[in-house]
């Protein structure tokens, strides 16, 4: 498994290793492409093959390509994981699968090589919360896992940028047919907390970015 490089904006990051955080989450961002950068297909298509899990019912995940086909844009309507008070047991884990086609002209392939993500989150003192996102090619052995901890008391929005330097990239095998596989997780611990936390990434107020880098194949 290969960590992504840590970039070490808004309220605290780790890889595979969560650091608590205690402060206001800052403004968060990816670099654009440098002027160096791979040439971009002129014409990529994206879709999703299959979404699955408790943060992402039917008709409620989106993905849409942005930035000039150098990222696609994932939201949701209804991920949110709360615990504490009145909040159901097994609402403190809400998870997301989505499996992505992402196509382009023959003699193309391409790495995630960033990911930005941004939602709300409201705990009480002595809760935590967890926002985590794996990915990785159909088939292939190779991973890249980011995990974020919040700590209460915190009341705001969250925002997080993460860069993957270019030893680290995962490269999607060329000439086969690939999907990528995101998986992300939301969780809350309550602590010893009567009140209820919760952490959200929907639509409103969250979304997840994921940017791409292209080259050709050899």
């Amino acid at each position: 498994m290969k960590n992504a490089t840590r970039t070490a904006i808004a309220v605290g990051a780790a890889l595979l290793l969560p650091t608590l955080a205690t402060a206001t989450a800052a403004s968060a961002s990816i670099d654009p492409p440098a002027a160096d950068a791979p040439p971009v297909p002129s014409k990529v298509t994206i879709g999703v093959e299959t979404i699955n899990g408790s943060g992402c019912p039917a008709g409620t995940t989106k993905v849409t390509p942005s930035h000039g086909n150098t990222a696609f844009t994932v939201t949701y309507d209804k991920y949110v994981a709360w615990a504490g008070g009145g909040a159901p047991s097994t609402d403190f884990r809400k998870n997301c699968q989505l499996s992505v086609q992402v196509d382009a002209p023959e003699g193309y392939t391409y790495a995630v090589v960033g990911i930005e993500s941004r939602g709300y989150a409201h705990l009480e003192a002595g809760a935590t919360a967890v926002r985590r996102t794996n990915y990785y090619f159909q088939g292939n052995s190779e991973s890249q896992t980011v995990t974020h901890t919040l700590k209460g008391p915190f009341d705001d929005d969250w925002r997080f940028a993460d860069k993957t330097d270019t030893q680290g990239r995962i490269f999607k095998p060329c000439g086969k047919d690939r999907n990528l596989n995101i998986n992300t997780e939301l969780r809350v611990d309550a602590g010893d907390s009567a009140k209820s936390s919760f952490i959200a990434m929907e639509s409103a107020r969250g979304n997840s970015v994921y940017h791409l880098v292209w080259k050709r194949c050899d």
